[in-house]
C-alpha cells in the first residue's frame, strides 16, 4: 500500500513538471538571442550576400545590446551592409555616424576612404549638383592629410582626381548650357570661372579658356549691336517727332 501510494506521489509530482513545462511553452516569451548570437547570424547573412538581412540583425544587436563587446563592430559592418547593397545614402550616415562614436578607433582611416566612396558613388550625371562630389573631395583629402601611410590613400589621391574632373565637367555643362542660350555674358564668366578654378584638370581648363575667347567675342558683338540699336531707335524717334 505504501509503495502504491509513494507511486502515486511520484506520477502527480512528475505530471506537475510537465504541466510547467507545457505552461511555459504556451505563455512564456522564447529566450532572447545572446549578443554573440545576432553578430554571428548577422555575418553569416552578410557571407552569404543577403545585406537586407545583415542590416537588420546589425540594427538589432545595436538596439538591443548597446554596450556589448559586439556593438562596436557591428556598427561599422551595418555601414559596410549598406555600402555593398548600394544604398549609399544611408552607408554614408552609417560611417559617419561610427567615426563621430569612435573618433580613435583604428580602423578610421578606412571610415574615412568608404565614406568619400559612400558620397561619390551618389553622383549621378554631370546636370545635377555636386554636393556630394566637394564632400567625397574632402573626405579623402582628410585622409590624406591625417594618414599619410595608410594603404587606401593611393585610391583616395586617384579618387580625389575623379571628383575635380566631374566637378568640371559640371561648371562646363552650365556654360555649355549659356552658350546655347545665347547668353554669351555668362557663359564668357563660367568658362572663365573653369579655366581659372580647375587648372589640375588640364583638359577641362584648356577647353574652357578657347570656350571663353569665343564667348567673350560673341558678347562684344551683342553689346555693340544693342548700342547700335539704340542709337537707330533714337534717331528713328527723333525723325517721327519732327
Amino acid at each position: 500500500m505504501r509503495k502504491k501510494f509513494s507511486s502515486l506521489l511520484l506520477f502527480a509530482w512528475i505530471a506537475t513538471l510537465s504541466g510547467c513545462g507545457i505552461i511555459d511553452m504556451i505563455y512564456l516569451p522564447p529566450a532572447e538571442d545572446t549578443a554573440q548570437e545576432i553578430f554571428e547570424a548577422a555575418n553569416d547573412a552578410m557571407s552569404e550576400k543577403n545585406y537586407v538581412r545583415a542590416v537588420e540583425l546589425y540594427n538589432k544587436l545595436r538596439d538591443a545590446y548597446p554596450f556589448s563587446p559586439y556593438t562596436m563592430d557591428a556598427e561599422l559592418s551595418l555601414a559596410d551592409a549598406y555600402y555593398l547593397d548600394e544604398e549609399y545614402v544611408l552607408a554614408a550616415e552609417s560611417y559617419k555616424d561610427f567615426e563621430s562614436l569612435h573618433p580613435r578607433n583604428e580602423a578610421i582611416p578606412y571610415v574615412l576612404y568608404q565614406t568619400g566612396m559612400s558620397l561619390l558613388k551618389q553622383f549621378r550625371s554631370i546636370d545635377r549638383a555636386t554636393t556630394e562630389l566637394q564632400e567625397a573631395y574632402d573626405c579623402f583629402d582628410r585622409l590624406r592629410q591625417t594618414f599619410p601611410d595608410s594603404p587606401y590613400v593611393p585610391s583616395a589621391e586617384e579618387h580625389m582626381l575623379t571628383c575635380r574632373k566631374l566637378m568640371a565637367e559640371h561648371e562646363l555643362y552650365i556654360a555649355d548650357v549659356f552658350w546655347h542660350m545665347n547668353k554669351y555674358g555668362p557663359a564668357w564668366h563660367r568658362y572663365e570661372y573653369v579655366a581659372k578654378a580647375f587648372k589640375d584638370v588640364p583638359d577641362v581648363a584648356a577647353h574652357a579658356k578657347e570656350k571663353s575667347l569665343s564667348a567673350y567675342h560673341h558678347y562684344r558683338e551683342d553689346q555693340s549691336r544693342e548700342v547700335r540699336e539704340q542709337r537707330e531707335g533714337s534717331w528713328k524717334q527723333w525723325f517721327t517727332w519732327l
